[in-house]
């Protein structure tokens, strides 16, 4: 979380124990975990509420199929476009990948990486 290790959260809440002081440090910690404590009902009030809304089909609902990392836009450009044109006769090949799992397949030996002219 934000590239610090339990070295640094140590140092930070040394630091902070001689800054704020013995006496004002019960209070603080006290402080704190009233925060952590009113973020985690917030988070789930959020949650209940929302399948309070949404009713039964909250636990049908695919999260993972509402990444927004599978998402190619030129794809759904492309397809709302042609939705009458070559596509509808089968000229055109629909993409099954998402952009970002064809961008973690690795190349083979010798093939030419792809170019998108588009982005130049």
């Amino acid at each position: 979380m934000f590239g610090l290790t339990f070295d640094k959260l140590l140092i930070v809440a040394v630091i902070a124990a001689f800054v704020i002081g013995p006496e004002r440090l019960p209070a603080y910690a006290a402080k704190l975990g009233q925060l952590v404590r009113s973020l985690r009902d917030f988070a789930n009030g959020a949650k209940d509420r929302m399948r309070d809304e949404m009713g039964p089909e909250f636990d049908e609902v695919d999260w993972k199929k509402l990444d927004p990392r599978q998402y190619d836009p030129r794809r759904i450009i492309r397809e709302a476009l042609l939705e009458d044109g070559p596509e509808a006769t089968g000229a055109i090949k629909p993409v099954t990948q998402s952009a970002y799992a064809q961008r973690k397949m690795p190349l083979t030996a010798g093939a030419i990486p792809p170019y998108d002219t588009e982005s130049t």
